[in-house]
C-alpha cells in the first residue's frame, strides 16, 4: 500500500496572508493581550462542528479575563452567518465558507464587509460502526453510497460483510441542511448533487458518531475530534491506490482529501474585547487548546496572519 503523497490543501487557497496579531512578545501582559478594562459580552453562534472548540475557548478565557463574557451556541454553520448577516452576534463560527450571496446581503444589511478568520483545520472523517471489517473506501463509492440515486445500497456491494448484523443495508447517517459539515461533504463528495432521501440526520456532530457507533451498518461523517471507542474512521483511498487516515499530520500537509479550516467571521475590524478575544484564540495558548480539542492547530508561523477580508 502507498502511502500519501503531498497535494493541494483546498482551503488554504483562499488564505490571504495579512499582518493581524499582536505578537506574544509585545505584548504587556503574560497572556499575550492589551489591558482593556471595560467589560463585554461577545455572543458566538454556529457551527456544531466547532461549538465544543468555542465552548472550551470561552471556558479558558474566563480564567484569562474574567470581566468579559463569551456566550457560546451551536446550530450550523448556516445559523451563524445568518445571525451575522442580521448584525445580531458579535463572532460567526462556521466550517464552510460564507456564499457571495451571504456576503452581499450581510453588506446590504449592515454596510459593513465580512472578514474571514482561519483558526484551525478539521479532517472531516468517514465513521463506521468499530465491528465493521471495512477499513479503506473511495470517495467515488462514498458518493454512491449517499448521492440521490447512487448505486452503493447495501455492504456486500463493497465486498463486506458484517458480524452480527441482522441486515447488510448501509445506514446512512448525515447532517441537517444547515450544517457546513453537509455542505462541505455535498461539495467535496457529492460534487454539488442533491443527497438520496431516507438517511437520518443530524442535528448535531456528536449525534452523528453517537448514532454510528449504536448501530453495526451505519456510516456516517463528522468532524475528527469527535472520534470515540465505539467507531472506526475509514481511510479514504484515492485513484492511485494511495490511502489517508484524518490524521493532525495528513490535514496540515493537504494529504488528506477531506480537510478543511475552521473559521470565524466577523463584520468589518472586530474592535475593544472582541478583537482581544480573536487574537487569543490565535495565540499560543488558543491554538493548544485546539489541539486538546482534537483538532488540527494553525502550523507555526502562520498564527499570526491567517484573515481575508471578503
Amino acid at each position: 500500500m502507498q502511502i500519501c503523497t503531498s497535494q493541494f490543501f483546498p482551503s488554504v487557497a483562499r488564505l490571504v496572508v495579512a499582518a493581524f496579531l499582536i505578537s506574544l512578545a509585545s505584548c504587556g501582559n503574560k497572556h499575550g493581550m492589551e489591558k482593556i478594562n471595560k467589560s463585554a459580552t461577545i455572543q458566538v453562534k454556529g457551527s456544531d462542528t466547532m461549538v465544543n472548540l468555542a465552548q472550551a475557548w470561552a471556558e479558558e478565557y474566563k480564567v484569562v479575563k474574567p470581566a468579559v463574557e463569551i456566550e457560546v451556541s451551536g446550530g450550523g454553520s448556516g445559523v451563524g452567518i445568518a445571525a451575522l448577516i442580521k448584525g445580531t452576534i458579535s463572532i460567526a463560527n462556521a466550517s464552510r465558507n460564507m456564499k457571495q450571496g451571504e456576503i452581499d446581503l450581510a453588506k446590504k444589511n449592515t454596510g459593513k464587509t465580512p472578514i474571514e478568520y482561519i483558526v484551525g483545520y478539521d479532517a472531516l472523517a468517514i465513521y463506521v460502526h468499530k465491528d465493521n471489517p471495512i477499513e479503506e473506501i473511495t470517495l467515488e463509492q462514498l458518493a454512491q453510497i449517499y448521492v440521490e440515486n447512487g448505486t452503493v445500497k447495501k455492504w456486500s456491494q463493497l465486498g463486506i460483510k458484517i458480524p452480527g448484523a441482522k441486515s447488510d443495508k448501509i445506514l446512512r447517517v448525515s447532517r441537517q441542511s444547515s450544517s457546513g459539515t453537509y455542505e462541505f461533504f455535498r461539495e467535496r463528495v457529492l460534487n454539488n448533487k442533491d443527497f438520496e432521501l431516507g438517511s437520518l440526520d443530524m442535528n448535531g456532530s456528536k449525534e452523528v458518531v453517537e448514532l454510528v457507533g449504536n448501530a453495526k451498518t451505519a456510516i456516517g461523517y463528522s468532524g475528527m475530534g469527535y472520534a470515540t471507542g465505539h467507531v472506526k474512521m475509514l481511510k479514504i483511498k484515492n485513484s492511485d491506490g494511495m490511502t489517508c487516515l484524518p490524521t493532525i499530520e495528513n490535514t496540515q500537509n493537504g494529504n488528506y482529501p477531506l480537510a478543511r479550516s475552521l473559521l470565524l467571521y466577523t463584520l468589518d475590524e472586530p474592535q475593544g474585547e472582541t478583537k482581544v478575544y480573536l487574537e487569543w484564540t490565535m495565540s499560543e495558548a488558543g491554538q493548544k487548546i485546539v489541539a486538546v480539542n482534537g483538532y488540527v492547530p494553525i502550523p507555526p508561523g502562520k498564527t499570526d496572519s491567517i484573515k481575508i477580508q471578503l
